[in-house]
């Protein structure tokens, strides 16, 4: 029977979000001064991002402790801080564009990261948040996504109860790489 994970459908899902984000590049440069830039397009980029994050979180919160509660994501980083806090330091980077990204980093203090609660403003207050869909929440959600989705796959593609691939066999199975 074919999985989301053997057939690995949240990964080919990053990948086309990626994709997405890629495309925004013809018209936006990813640098430091245009990270405040915001559009329709990057709240496309983010929603997406974001709600795909929602639904990894759980799936990894279920195979860490199937028990726990799992509704938000202050719920989530309990989880995972707790059996995952290299999470919070894991760095994301787009070498295309020099640019070095932490996603999760608000963690480290209790706190949920800035791009999710923008993300969570944008969608519900677009009126009066619009101008949250930036680059740089975009980035950072498509940056969470990635490091969610690489600890994701590294606890469930191998067999049940056995111990979890480590990084390199865990980018081996992830293919077509990400750029």
């Amino acid at each position: 029977m074919i999985t989301a994970t053997t057939s690995k459908l949240h990964w080919n899902y990053f990948l086309a979000l990626e994709r997405d984000m890629e495309a925004v590049s013809r018209y936006i440069e990813f640098s430091t001064p245009n990270l405040d830039v915001y559009s329709i397009e990057l709240a496309h980029l983010l929603f997406a991002a974001a709600s795909e994050v929602d639904v990894i979180a759980k799936l990894v919160c279920s195979i860490l402790d199937s028990t726990a509660a799992r509704e938000n994501m202050n719920d989530y980083r309990s989880v995972i801080m707790a059996r995952m806090p290299d999470l919070a330091s894991m760095q994301v980077f787009i070498p295309r564009y020099g640019l070095q990204l932490t996603p999760w980093d608000n963690w480290t203090t209790g706190s949920n990261p800035d791009w999710w609660g923008s993300y969570n403003k944008v969608k519900h207050q677009s009126d009066q948040h619009f101008d949250r869909a930036t680059l740089k929440n975009a980035l950072n959600a498509l940056g969470g996504l990635l490091a969610l989705s690489f600890h994701y796959y590294r606890l469930s593609l191998p067999s049940s109860g056995a111990q979890p691939l480590d990084a390199k066999e865990t980018t081996r199975q992830l293919q077509p790489e990400s750029t």
